[in-house]
């Protein structure tokens, strides 16, 4: 048996540090709201890109 009770904390404590963890996305399993955060976070880092001089 696990326990899950610390997993929220350690979610909230990588948010803080930048340390998010990677997801893959399904676009077969995707709905509106998951195709517009895709296009957000992709014209987000095509900002960023562009603000460090990479693009």
């Amino acid at each position: 048996m696990t326990n899950h009770s610390n997993s929220h904390l350690e979610t909230e404590e990588q948010e803080k540090d930048g340390l998010a963890e990677d997801v893959e996305f399904s676009e077969e399993l995707a709905d509106a709201d998951d195709l517009e955060a895709q296009q957000r976070a992709n014209d987000a880092d095509d900002r960023a890109a562009e603000y460090e001089g990479t693009d």
